[in-house]
């Protein structure tokens, strides 16, 4: 342009950068600020915003540089230099600089573009910081007219719900499925169903799951699980029960890991014990149907605080209540007879196995061979485990193990053969179990 006498002015310079900004090319715009300063044109406001988009991906000298050149220009910031030097952090996942920089521009009165505040909240975010993009959104919308995308608010509901972090999950989650209108997807539904378990959010929590039944979701046992808990948290013990058949009504099972916080729950003490009970009751009473699960855990709880006859007692109703006894209710009850050592109540709990035709297996087995060895006789320890073998279950280390220290207490040699069928699985004896062995074992299994 020279040549043809042409005098290049700022606009003609800014428009170069402008290209040279737009391909990151640092020496092109360095070179081009040195022809401006040699020509006399003092670069404005517009060239130094260009040139830190040039510089973008260089070493953090050349930002720092353009810093320098505008205050020795005593050119202020304006919102738009603040967003390139802020976007420069961000590609560096560099929050804590970030939002140094958002408090800097706060302290000079300028509001941060719609872009940079959105790009600032999402990687809190996703650093696991869900108050501070909380903050971050809501002081943004304070201070500006212009509003955040919907996807910003659903980053900070799924943030909250992934950290647990209670009051941004209460806030958000209206925010979003109410105010916004924005259904969440079924992985984020999830984890708020998790943080609500774990807090004791219950209306939370079927209220999420009100939205997974609105998407479509394919309700399982891990959606109805964080519910459950929910409701035993704030000791409302009935309806987490009901929560068992409402699983029944969608076709899903419970299990007895389902109704733990319901166990947890009502083991504490007696009285516990007792509101669970009267809830089974009032829930039969009331028309609804009781579902197994329920009654297990009832038994699960009495055995643990050591009421054996009111395990019975609700084991026997179960007829009563419509509900068929299952492998776990009777793994319940020999546990409880176990630590009763009543060997009789466990061969009448196996009798009525047979008659229900309900198959033992590996855990069955196991429970009745440890209440075999409780009583002054044991012989038949040893014929339920040949059995156990014979169906092709998988004796485990615990029933060697038990059976080999009341062979050993007894003096009787069969725990030798015990111990070499323990080996033979692939199992090591405990160092403790073998110390007892050496203690009160004969000679020659000492020298082996």
């Amino acid at each position: 342009m020279k040549e043809l006498g042409h005098r290049p002015d700022i606009l003609t310079y800014n428009s170069a950068m402008e290209l040279f900004g737009k391909q990151a090319m640092e020496d092109e715009a360095w070179a081009l600020v040195d022809d401006m300063k040699a020509l006399g044109i003092m670069p404005d406001i517009e060239t130094y915003k260009l040139l830190l988009q040039a510089v973008r991906h260089a070493p953090h000298i050349s930002t720092w540089s353009v810093l320098r050149m505008m205050e020795d220009a005593g050119i202020e910031h304006t919102e738009g230099t603040y967003a390139l030097l802020i976007r420069r952090y961000l590609d560096d996942s560099n929050l804590e600089m970030a939002f140094k920089l958002l408090v800097e521009m706060e302290g000079r009165g300028l509001t941060p573009t719609l872009k940079t505040a959105e790009d600032v909240i999402t990687l809190a975010a996703q650093k696991r910081m869900p108050r501070l993009a909380l903050e971050l959104a809501e002081n943004f919308e304070a201070a500006s007219v212009r509003r955040l995308g919907m996807h910003i608010w659903v980053s900070c509901l799924l943030s909250s719900s992934e950290c647990l972090y209670k009051e941004g999950v209460l806030h958000l989650w209206p925010k979003v499925t109410e105010e916004l209108k924005v259904l969440p997807d079924e992985g984020c539904a999830i984890e708020v169903l998790h943080t609500a378990g774990r807090h004791g959010l219950p209306e939370l929590a079927i209220n999420v799951l009100r939205v997974l039944e609105t998407i479509g979701a394919d309700l399982r046992e891990y959606h109805f699980a964080p519910i459950i808990e929910s409701f035993c948290r704030t000791d409302r013990i009935k309806e987490a029960l009901s929560i068992l058949t409402l699983m029944n009504q969608h076709n899903i099972e419970p299990n007895s890991d389902t109704a733990n916080p319901i166990f947890e729950a009502i083991c504490v003490s007696t009285d516990a014990l007792d509101a669970a009970w009267d809830a089974l009751e009032a829930l039969h009473s009331e028309g609804q149907t009781v579902n197994i699960t329920a009654v297990n855990v009832v038994i699960q709880a009495s055995v643990v605080l050591g009421d054996l006859q009111r395990a019975f007692g609700t084991y026997q109703i179960c007829a009563e209540l419509g509900v068929k006894p299952t492998l776990d209710t009777y793994h319940f009850l020999l546990s409880g007879c176990i630590s009763a050592r009543h060997r009789e109540l466990g061969n009448r709990l196996i009798a009525e196995m047979k008659e229900g035709k309900i198959k033992p297996d590996a855990r069955t087995y196991e429970k009745l061979i440890v209440l075999c060895l409780t009583g002054d006789t044991y012989e038949d320890a040893f014929f339920y485990l040949e059995e156990m073998k014979a169906e092709n279950l998988y004796p485990p280390l615990s029933v060697y193990e038990a059976i080999i220290q009341r062979c050993v207490v007894e003096k009787d040699a069969r725990y030798a053969v015990a111990v070499q069928e323990l080996e033979e699985f692939g199992y090591t004896l405990s160092p403790t179990l073998r110390m007892v062995i050496l203690g009160e074992g004969d000679g020659e299994h000492e020298r082996r």
